[in-house]
């Protein structure tokens, strides 16, 4: 079997026309500057666009520095954008909504970036491999940036990449930014802190379902749109449609001034999407007005920060060697019985502390 030379890509045509300056000349990627990469980005590179999400996504510490500074560079420069959260039970249509709904905003001239939050194991990616796989056409169009991101065992962890991912994508000059979540439960917490609006996809079940769907996630949504309306279900979803309007009235009041809506859709034939279209516009031109849209991007912002904040404290107090060294035997005690989680967590707190003066006190000597 014959195997092509990697460094030759006179073969097939190249989706960056830049990869040849991305290079060295073994063949292998250049090590690029912030500012490189950066500037590629702003450009619309969407290969330089994915290797600075996968600078974020990194666990590896030296790799921080450099994604940190992308940022930077990068914020000043987002364009203005719209960020849609997207939820529903598994099997509601998600991906088969997103593409329809892609389109329709492609066809209006929009730029759209679709980022799945996966709360699933970082071993089997097996839904965001399907997912990529049902939105093969948006995948293809070139309005259209798709990016799965797993969080493994934090959901905090994939917040911080998601919004980070957010702030490179408008600056790579997506306005409409479709944030999936792909599991259920604690992942729409996380998705609905960091978009614009929230959007709840449901069945034509009705009832059942409607008692199936945590309180909390119903309160979120700004919209609940019923998929898969069409042919022998479209006389069940508008029944749905019926029952899901009368619930909602027992729900209070947004404090952004928006009552929420319930219309009918079908991903497959497209019936009702510019219907849910328009009603996200009507959103945001109503809390645009109000002060609403701007407030809520100011409260995110600090919520980012204040989330950021505890990871960076977390991430010193666990790596620091006094914790290291004490917190194996420690936990021995803690699952043993012999002590207590809150004195546990006392000691450790203590010799931290201690070892912060005793470095401080050393500092001011030398």
């Amino acid at each position: 079997m014959a195997h092509s030379d990697p460094a030759d890509h006179s073969a097939s045509p190249n989706l960056n026309p830049r990869l040849k300056a991305l290079r060295a000349g073994t063949g292998q990627r250049a090590e690029l500057s912030a500012e490189d990469i950066a500037k590629s980005i702003r450009l619309g590179d969407r290969v330089a666009l994915s290797r600075a999400i996968t600078l974020l996504e990194s666990t590896q510490p030296k790799h921080r520095p450099l994604a940190a500074r992308i940022i930077e560079l990068c914020m000043p420069f987002r364009a203005p954008s719209f960020r849609i959260g997207i939820t529903g039970s598994p099997g509601v249509g998600k991906s088969t909504f997103i593409e329809a709904f892609g389109r329709h905003a492609g066809q209006l001239e929009h730029k759209i970036a679709v980022l799945a939050v996966d709360p699933t194991s970082r071993l089997s990616r097996g839904s965001i491999l399907g997912d990529k796989t049902r939105m093969a056409e948006l995948s293809a169009a070139d309005y259209a940036f798709i990016r799965p991101s797993a969080a493994g065992d934090s959901l905090g962890g994939v917040a911080r990449m998601t919004r980070e991912t957010i702030l490179l994508c408008e600056a790579a000059g997506y306005d409409l930014i479709l944030v999936e979540t792909v599991g259920v439960g604690q992942s729409e917490m996380a998705v609905h802190s960091m978009v614009d609006f929230f959007l709840l996809l449901l069945l034509p079940g009705a009832g059942d379902e409607l008692q199936g769907i945590k309180r909390g996630i119903v309160e979120m949504a700004d919209l609940l749109a019923v998929n898969k309306a069409d042919g022998d279900r479209l006389p069940l979803a508008r029944r749905a449609k019926g029952e899901y309007a009368n619930a909602l009235h027992l729900f209070p009041a947004k404090d952004n001034g928006w009552t929420p809506q319930v219309l009918t859709c079908s991903a497959e034939t497209g019936e009702g999407i510019a219907e849910v279209w328009e009603a996200m516009q009507a959103f945001r031109t109503a809390t645009t007005a109000n002060g609403a849209f701007e407030s809520r991007r100011r409260r995110q912002a600090l919520a980012w920060f204040e989330d950021s904040l505890q990871a960076a404290l977390r991430e010193q107090f666990m790596n620091h060697p006094v914790v290291t060294g004490r917190i194996r035997a420690i936990e021995d005690a803690v699952l043993e019985g012999r002590m207590s989680p809150a004195n546990a967590v006392a000691q450790l707190l203590e010799a931290f502390s201690e070892a912060q003066v005793s470095k401080s006190g050393k500092d001011r000597l030398t």
